[in-house]
């Protein structure tokens, strides 16, 4: 569940980017939201990793 926890944390911090970038046209704010989507994608990566462990375990 604390990796569950840090991916809606990541979500909610790039709200402001994604408006910055899709709304201001801010440039630098999509660098930040392609980073963070790059680490989103690697914390739902462990997740689907885990869940399958426990899974398997059962």
């Amino acid at each position: 569940m604390k990796k569950f926890a840090e991916v809606k944390a990541l979500v909610a911090a790039l709200e402001a980017d994604v408006d910055k970038f899709y709304n201001k046209s801010n440039s630098a704010a999509g660098t930040r939201v392609r980073k963070g989507m790059q680490d989103l994608k690697n914390l739902a990566q462990g997740i689907r990793l885990e869940v399958q462990e426990t899974k398997n375990k059962a």
